[in-house]
């Protein structure tokens, strides 16, 4: 059994409210699948990475971490990078710089689903950025009906040129989803001044089993059609939150896996509960720790 993330891997350059400047190996999918790695599941990144040294280090890093890369070296482009401006709360701020880079020239047969997969992890910059973006979706669409199919939109104003064409492939890949995880900024864009868990709910509408609110050190709810839960999350001493949201994503996916669920155990909310909170615990340690370090399985409480 294995999850397949599918998106972008870039660098964060990382700014402190002092003008000091960090280069992060980061990305929503690439942080994702290495906190399911680290939770000891087989991942495999399907993304675009550069052979500059950018790419190369984020190379390094999932390999270190057991994660699979079966896309080809992008030869040639740069590394995508993302400029993350953190406040004095830890909160991060992205500016991208995408075009003619290594995560976005991800094209149609660069990525298959294999037989052992079980999960197919999307979201972030692959639901914007094409030809990418394409791919992904068109991967989505091909999944087969025993996938558990988990989307992270990670909306990115910033970055979203044609807001209505955004909509549009985002309401396609939820058609097929079975888990949406979405945070409180999500939700702000999706409908700007809307009550957040009236959006969320408004998404099972589109056809996923469940939705998972995310809103930073507020409660995580759990929102079916059949019922909703709410899940509270301990107070952490943060450092920043860079990463937390994708830990969080990961862990949920590491620990579905390894528990053994599939697609139809999404009904049965005590058993998604229970997954979700070991997730929090992981997005917490995160949040305790510059950037995006997600906890291996052994640092984890019993």
């Amino acid at each position: 059994m294995s999850v397949l993330v599918v998106g972008e891997a870039l660098v964060d350059l990382i700014v402190s409210p002092d003008g000091s400047v960090e280069a992060v190996p980061g990305g929503g999918p690439f942080n994702l699948a290495r906190a399911a790695a680290r939770l000891g599941v087989a991942a495999a990144f399907g993304g675009g990475i550069s052979d500059d040294v950018f790419g190369r280090r984020i190379a390094a890093l999932l390999a270190r971490d057991g994660v699979a890369t079966p896309v080809s070296p992008r030869t040639g482009l740069n590394t995508t990078l993302a400029l993350a401006e953190l406040d004095a709360g830890g909160a991060a701020t992205y500016t991208f710089y995408v075009d003619g880079t290594a995560a976005a020239e991800l094209h149609a047969g660069d990525v298959v689903i294999g037989a052992d997969v079980d999960v197919l992890a999307v979201g972030t910059l692959g639901l914007v950025v094409e030809p990418m973006a394409s791919t992904v979706e068109a991967l989505v669409a091909s999944a087969p009906e025993r996938l558990l199919v988990f989307v992270d939109p990670n909306c990115r104003p910033s970055i979203i040129s044609d807001d209505a064409a955004y909509r549009a492939r985002l309401a396609r890949v939820l058609a097929r989803a079975d888990v949406v995880k979405v945070s409180g900024d999500d939700l702000a864009y999706l409908d700007p001044g809307a009550d957040p868990v009236a959006v969320a709910e408004d998404l099972l509408g589109l056809g996923p089993r469940v939705v998972l609110f995310t809103d930073g050190g507020d409660a995580v709810r759990i929102l079916t059609r059949d019922g909703e839960v709410v899940v509270p999350v301990p107070r952490v001493d943060v450092v920043d939150t860079v990463g937390a949201g994708d830990a969080f994503g990961g862990a949920f996916l590491a620990f579905w896996e390894r528990a053994g669920h599939h697609r139809d155990d999404l009904a049965d909310l005590d058993k998604v509960r229970a997954v979700v909170e070991r997730a929090i615990v992981v997005a917490g340690i995160t949040c305790t720790r510059p950037g995006a370090d997600p906890p291996h399985l052994d640092e984890l409480p019993a």
